[in-house]
């Protein structure tokens, strides 16, 4: 620097430092300050500017703020060339100055120079506000301040100014710079024809400025949004262009496929090494290399190496996070920057003589790191976020387009759940990675340097507090290990719950009519137990883990600090020594830590990268199968040779096929079921894998599936299928197909919004649906899987004439229909019967029953003969099936399964034969149940409508907004326990009041050093520390466990309350309320009230009592920090309340939205094949983009309200420590360096606990709204009691069986209107009554005003002389039996199904099945009567099911027997069964049958024949037959007369 200055100035005297007035010597002012600035910009720009040639974003014009700073940029060159020039000037005059009075200037020059150019290149390359120039001002400013201040000190010692020009010069300079500074905070307005234009809800963040996006200032519009109102939908900013699906996925396939082309080369590359290897040998042998050998020489191709979507992964999304990892980095190294500050603080302290500013410059540079630090870790974070939202998108967008392109054989690999995992939790695991992933290499870092300065600090003795916390990792570990296994088994039991909890709210109706509450909530409270205490036992182990974390720590500075004092006379524990260790400590304890949960979810991404990777390689079908190219040949579906098999593996499904359909012709192919009618469909569709042959089509395609697919959007939506809307094709279309009836019914017309896979159409109608897609779709080529088989007969016939028939919409066009119809075989132009996957005959009709093949044998067995006699019953079961049981269409998706259901198989038997009779169009019974059928839709809407209303007023209740109020709080602690829950907070603050006193004792024990009263008390010292120390550790532990006896007492209670709230409401609730919104009451909202909400509750007392015991102490050692609290601890409240408000909201907004976008893949995935035969495969992808895209539009705002919080707070934090460390500087002279260290270390603390407890107050609010919506449920009106006790009847009541009806009212729900008006009525003991009228003539509320499923308006019912109102539900209940019209099994074994309460013996049992014949079934299992039935007794038959059902009302055997007669599920055989069996065994009961057929009640005693509630005859059958009133018309209508 001599060179430089020249001797008269000096670069660095020892003297200013320690004076009063401190001052830097000219040399430094001339030459490190300025030039720093120009160092950083000359490194900075060249890269800089390379990044903006890459990355425009479009032209800014010039503005008038742009022509200000270019000016300024050009003066402040001017100037400093001034500098320069004088220097020259000078020179000439023989006043030679030292060589930096030239450099200098010339340098800073040619900086202001290259920043104007900067200036305006930004401009071109559409930068609106640059970090770069910012940075470059403000280190500028800086640099200038110290010259500014000595300046003026020198003149002022002086008297007078020496060098005006460059005093003038310098001053402009300042004011030039600081001027730039003040510019470069603004912004310049967006680029041209950039979306900020277009864009009505754009973003803020693409036009924010620099400092906005450091600080995230440009979020706070939305949280004062968010904090006046609950944000909404349409409040959400559009999602950025870079992180939408349609960037980021191309992205990440495009990576994707060039991995796997990569893939592929090497292979081929491999492939030929081997070939070539295989022919040498085969060469030299002479002989021909047999196929063993060549397989031997082949082997290496099973060794070939995967594509690796990791790679891919890298390549599209590494680059970006790299900036994250970059932004890590350089946090990790400013961390321990401040204990370094905080020893040289303790050092000031200790120094009677050190100037004060020395103390004030250290508390502004400790404020000046912890400040950037918080901000570059959030702008970290932001990275890690972004990246993890991208990875979710591109990982759901491939698996989604995959998911439409993946063959049959890979579609059985994977059921749709497991695919809408890989989109769910897998996709969700790589997000959740990313945040963690830096630490994998910032841990070690973070960790060798802290023992570098602890090595420094104390020597070897660091060690023992190393291997304290290293003891503590493995602990951790067996705790982490355990915890698992226990949640795995909690799950199993929670499943096993809900499960049941599922069935029994499903079967509800039944459990009331049994009076069977009581067997099944033991059977849930014993699976509770067993839950709770998984809970307790995970909650033992969640306490001893949280202590060994409270108390690492302290144990660590233990051992250090009692080694280092005994190891060597002469250490001495001095306050810098032990709170620069302890600071130290505290930075440690992080990364060791986190290292073990970020390998186990690494390992845990791992097992999800290789599902998807696995997903994503799977066979695609090959779009070459089908020949869609339009060549001329007359022939519109060729089929040549044709070989067809479901995968490559499998076994031939159709062999042999030669089909050959002329253009416009009609082709109906038969065959029993299983012959492989559907396959061949499948096979033109090119679903099949094609062994050998050709197929091609001419022209688009339609198809309508066997199972109708629906999609959950309205009507209208689902026959459009994305084509534009014409109304008058679109009204032929719904009148071809019959729709124009259902129409009316149904609540909003066309636009009634219909539920996944069409839960609420009919199976006819869904058919019907999917049917008017394809007419409207105006394809070419028609190819229908048996479109007719699932409506009714007069309705299949209607659509064969209008819409598929030689007169039909679609004559002229090609179709190939799959029928059963025997009917309508006559009108087709070509047969092609099928048997065994072969073809066995095809021609015209009239050539094939000449021919007297298969074919005429096929007619054969289904001729008229047979059917006749059973028509009625069938056309009525028939009918009805279809219109009960829509649920049918749900369990079974023949496109997933080849071979068709046999549930599918017996309705289809019955259709055929029903088909037969349709021909003539005036059989009254169809058109009386088609009239029955729309009055009973007719009769449903009030209904629905009054659900709808309920609905929103309880989706009203559950999403409440805004507060939660405090009484919810005060239910929780009701149910932990009031004296409980003030026990815990004591205990809290007892642990906490131990860590201070612990502290205090080391602040006391480091000020003996001082004192030179040291090695005497060594003892004493280290033994009270640890006394202190360890008592705190056990407090933690014994609150925690506290805490979780509390925790296991409060779920057990709030489940007890609901489950018991739950058996005792009303059958009306359940008929107004969905299951899933109980059931949700049940599994998620019980598993809030177990596992999340006390860990938040725990965490919440934790970083609560961690913030308090911070103020307490500083306030200790500086009281005058006091007055500061305030006005912080506003702040804080005004954030924390924003923040709550917001982050809240859109947490819902994001878990409303996140579930569309499973249930539309789901939905996807079943309709593959209609998709792909419709070409509909581009908008399904978008649609499902758009979908990600609007969950994304949520999530986003979440991450950045985070970030935006984080450094809001941890400004709070980093004022705290600056006013700790100002009031000690201030107050030296009256405190002990132990009291500095102490308060001060303290404060460096505290920015992670106020941080953490905003997160958790907002936590705490958003889960203790599950104890409110528990309380809700737990509250609602219940039935009468069960049991009561005064009144209880006689045990062998009823003795007789006489019923008795006096002047009986009754109405569904309060509002509703009287279903039963006025009824009068008296059967005697062992009459039997059947029950007829329309439907809704009130025949079942008969039945169930028996069993007080509904109460009385007025009137009474009374039985053998009591009245049945006065006397309790189960006494009451359990003294009638039903036969219900559904069977209702409950999952467990058969006995349990019968004999819930274990009353009967084996004998008993025995006999009931004997005389319900399933004797023979059951004993032919092999677990007797432990048969286990399956959820809902799925693996029995229909049939099976309701014998099941009479076996318990022969169990029962009581004098009143009521049998809702089942009109859907049973077959002839089984009716008759049923109805001889009650006509033996319940010969001296009274039954009451309400009836479906008539000829089952034609001999009974009487006959009540209802209408519209009221009793419109009620005599004899031959009676009323007499009186050819009512019941004469309905006996005509059923063929009876």
């Amino acid at each position: 620097m001599e060179l430089l200055c020249g001797r008269e100035l000096p670069f660095w005297p020892n003297l200013t430092l320690h004076s009063a007035r401190p001052d830097l010597p000219e040399c430094f002012q001339l030459s490190v300050l300025p030039w720093a600035p120009c160092i950083y910009l000359w490194v900075t720009s060249p890269l800089y500017i390379l990044y903006l040639k890459r990355n425009s974003r479009g032209y800014i014009m010039m503005s008038v703020l742009n022509r200000i700073k270019t000016a300024l940029g050009l003066i402040l060159w001017i100037v400093c060339w001034t500098d320069l020039f004088s220097s020259f000037h000078e020179m000439n005059q023989n006043h030679i100055r030292p060589p930096i009075y030239f450099v200098t200037p010339l340098i800073v020059g040619m900086t202001m120079l290259l920043a104007t150019f900067l200036i305006q290149f930004e401009r071109l390359r559409g930068v609106q506000s640059s970090g770069v120039l910012f940075i470059f001002w403000t280190i500028s400013v800086l640099c200038a301040i110290v010259p500014f201040r000595s300046k003026i000190l020198h003149a002022n010692r002086e008297n007078e100014v020496k060098d005006k020009l460059r005093f003038t010069t310098f001053y402009m300079y300042f004011g030039l710079t600081l001027s730039e500074l003040i510019l470069s905070c603004f912004n310049e307005k967006p680029p041209l024809f950039s979306s900020a234009g277009t864009d009505p809800n754009v973003c803020p963040e693409t036009t924010a400025g620099f400092l906005s996006k450091m600080t995230f200032w440009w979020f706070t519009s939305m949280a004062i949004k968010g904090y006046k109102s609950p944000l909404e939908n349409k409040d959400l900013w559009s999602l950025n262009k870079q992180d939408s699906s349609g960037l980021v996925v191309p992205d990440l396939l495009n990576q994707w496929e060039v991995e796997k082309s990569k893939a592929l080369s090497e292979q081929s590359v491999k492939d030929q090494a081997a070939y070539t290897k295989a022919d040498a040998g085969a060469e030299m042998n002479h002989v021909c290399a047999g196929p063993e050998e060549a397989q031997v020489l082949l082997s290496p191709r099973k060794e070939s190496r995967q594509p690796s979507f990791l790679r891919a992964l890298i390549r599209a999304f590494g680059p970006y996070f790299l900036i994250g990892s970059a932004y890590k980095l350089l946090q990790d190294l400013i961390t321990f920057v401040n204990p370094q500050l905080l020893r040289m603080l303790i050092d000031f302290t200790k120094n009677e003589h050190a100037p004060l500013w020395w103390g004030y410059a250290l508390a502004f540079l400790m404020f000046g790191t912890s400040l950037l630090q918080t901000l570059i870790l959030h702008q970290h974070f932001q990275y890690c976020f972004v990246t993890g939202m991208r990875l979710r998108s591109g990982i759901i967008g491939a698996i989604y387009r995959k998911s439409l392109v993946i063959t049959n054989a890979a579609k059985r690999s994977s059921t749709v759940g497991e695919v809408v995992n890989l989109m769910s939790v897998d996709a969700q695991r790589f997000m959740d990675l990313t945040t963690f992933l830096n630490m994998l290499w910032s841990a070690p870092l973070q960790i060798i340097l802290a023992l570098f300065f602890l090595w420094q600090n104390l020597g070897p003795s660091v060690l023992a507090g190393v291997a304290v916390m290293v003891l503590l990792i493995p602990f951790n570990a067996f705790i982490a290990m355990k915890t698992r296994t226990y949640q795995v088994e909690q799950m199993k039991h929670k499943d096993d719950r809900i499960k049941l909890m599922n069935e029994i709210l499903n079967g509800i109706k039944v459990l009331k009519l049994y009076a069977w509450e009581n067997s099944f909530s033991e059977k849930i409270l014993q699976i509770r137990q067993k839950e709770l205490n998984v809970l307790k036992k995970t909650a033992y182990l969640s306490a001893l883990s949280t202590m060994a974390w409270t108390s690492a720590p302290f144990l660590v500075a233990l051992t250090t600090f009692a080694v280092y004092v005994t190891v060597d006379e002469a250490n001495i524990l001095d306050a810098e020594r032990a709170f620069v260790s302890l600071s130290l400590f505290n930075i440690l304890r992080f990364p060791l830590n986190m290292l073990p949960q970020v390998i186990s979810s690494i390992v845990q991404a791992s097992v999800s990268l290789k599902r998807i990777q696995d997903f994503l390689s799977h066979d695609e079908l090959d779009p070459e199968n089908v020949d869609r190219r339009n060549n001329a040949s007359e022939y519109a579906v060729t089929v040549v040779n044709g070989k067809f098999a479901w995968a490559k593996q499998d076994q031939v499904t159709l062999d042999n096929i030669n089909v050959l359909v002329p253009q416009g012709s009609l082709l109906a192919v038969v065959g029993h079921v299983g012959c492989g009618k559907t396959s061949l469909v499948s096979a033109l569709l090119g679903e099949m894998e094609k062994l050998e042959g050709q197929i091609s089509i001419r022209g688009s395609v339609a198809y309508v599936p066997q199972q109708a697919w629906i999609q959950n959007a309205s009507l209208r939506d689902n026959i459009l299928f994305g084509r534009p809307y014409e109304e008058q094709k679109y009204r032929c279309v719904l009148e071809a197909c019959a729709l124009t009836p259902d129409l009316e019914v149904l609540p909003g017309g066309d636009q009634t919004e219909i539920g996944e896979k069409g839960i609420n159409l009919s199976g006819g109608q869904r058919q019907r649906v999917s049917l008017a897609r394809a007419l409207y779709s105006e394809s070419d080529v028609f190819l229908l899987d048996d479109p007719l088989s699932a409506v009714d007969a007069h309705v299949a016939k209607h659509i064969f004439d209008k819409v598929i028939g030689p007169e039909g919409a679609l004559k002229g066009k090609t179709r190939v229909l799959v029928t059963h119809g025997i009917s309508f075989l006559p009108q087709v132009d070509n047969i092609l019967v099928l048997v065994d996957g072969g073809v066995s005959e095809a021609g015209s009709y009239q050539e094939l029953l000449q021919q007297n093949g298969a074919f005429a044998e096929f007619l054969r067995n289904y001729s008229l003969e047979d059917i006749i006699e059973e028509q009625d019953e069938l056309t009525l079961s028939l009918v009805d099936e279809e219109e009960d049981f829509p649920d049918d269409a749900l369990s079974n998706h023949t496109d997933m399964v080849d071979n068709e259901p046999v549930v599918n198989e017996a309705r289809r038997k019955f259709m055929r034969q029903i088909s037969i009779m349709s021909n003539d169009p005036e059989n009254p019974k169809k058109m009386s149940r088609r009239r029955r059928f729309s009055e009973r839709k007719h009769s449903e809407p009030p209904v629905e409508q009054e659900e709808k209303k309920e609905n929103k007023l309880i989706q009203a209740e559950t999403t409440e907004t805004g507060r939660v109020k405090l009484k919810v709080y005060w239910e929780y602690m009701k149910a932990v326990g009031p004296l409980l829950s003030l026990f815990i907070c004591f205990l809290y603050g007892c642990q906490s009041a131990a860590a201070i006193g612990a502290n205090f004792w080391l602040s006391d024990w480091t000020n003996d050093a001082q004192l030179n009263r040291t090695q005497a008390r060594v003892e004493m010292r280290v033994g009270v520390y640890a006394a202190l120390g360890i008592s705190q550790g056990v407090l933690v532990m014994f609150s925690s466990f506290t805490l979780a006896m509390g925790k296991i007492q409060g779920s057990r209670k709030l489940h007890q309350a609901l489950l018991d709230n739950k058996f005792h409401t009303p059958q009306s609730f359940f008929d107004t309320t969905p299951i899933g919104r109980i059931i949700n009451r049940f599994s998620k909202d019980i598993y809030v009230i177990d596992e999340v909400l006390p860990s938040t509750v725990l965490m919440f007392l934790g970083t609560f009592f961690a913030s308090v015991s911070t103020m307490i102490v500083i306030i200790c050692s500086t009281p005058i920090f006091a007055l500061v609290i305030g006005p912080l601890a506003l702040i804080y409240f005004f954030v924390q309340r924003f923040y709550v408000a917001t982050s809240r909201q859109l947490k819902r907004l994001e878990s409303v939205s996140r579930s569309p976008i499973y249930s539309h893949f789901s939905e996807t995935i079943t309709g593959t094949s209609v998709i792909r035969a419709y070409g509909r495969h581009g908008a399904f992808v978008l649609m499902s983009d758009m979908k990600v895209d609007e969950n994304q539009k949520s999530y986003y705002p979440g991450i950045v309200s985070n970030r935006w919080l984080g450094v809001r707070i941890e400004f709070i934090g980093n004022c705290i420590v600056l006013f700790a460390a100002l009031f000690a500087a201030v107050g030296k002279d009256k405190l002990s360096p132990g009291l500095v260290g102490l308060s001060v270390s303290y404060a460096l603390q505290v920015t992670m606990s106020l941080n953490w407890m905003v997160r958790m107050t907002s936590d705490l609010e958003s889960n203790i709204v599950a104890v409110e919506r528990v309380k809700e449920y737990s509250e609602t009106p219940t039935e009468a009691p069960w049991v009561v006790q005064d009144k209880r009847p006689p045990p062998d009541w009823p003795p007789e069986g006489n019923v008795e009806f006096v002047d009986y009212s009754v109405r569904y729900r309060e509002g509703l209107d009287l279903v039963l008006k006025n009824v009068s009525l008296k059967v005697k003991g062992g009459e039997k009554i059947g029950i007829v009228g329309r439907t809704g003539a009130g025949k079942s509320s008969m039945t169930l005003c028996l069993f007080r499923l509904l109460e009385a308006a007025n009137g009474e019912i009374v039985i053998d002389e009591v009245k049945i109102s006065e006397i309790g539900l189960h006494d009451l209940r359990s003294k009638l039996t039903i036969i219900p019209q559904e069977p209702v099994l409950f999952s467990g074994t058969l006995r349990m199904n019968l004999d819930p309460f274990e009353k009967y013996s084996d004998e008993e049992l025995w006999k009931a099945l004997e005389q319900s014949h399933l004797k023979k079934f059951v004993s032919s299992q092999s677990l007797k009567l432990d048969l286990e039935c399956s959820e809902g007794g799925e693996n029995l038959s229909v049939g099976q099911r309701q014998l099941v059902c009479l076996a318990r009302a022969l169990l029962r055997k009581t004098r009143i027997l009521v049998l809702d007669e089942a009109t859907a599920a049973v077959d002839l055989e089984t009716d008759d069964l049923i109805q001889s069996t009650i006509r033996t065994q319940f010969e001296d009961c009274t039954v009451f049958t309400i009836a479906h057929r008539l000829n089952t009640i034609m001999d009974y005693t009487r006959v009540l024949v209802l209408d519209k509630g009221e009793i419109a005859e009620f005599d004899t059958p031959a009676a009323l037959l007499a009186q050819r009133g009512i019941f004469f018309g309905m006996a005509k209508d059923a063929g009876l007369v």
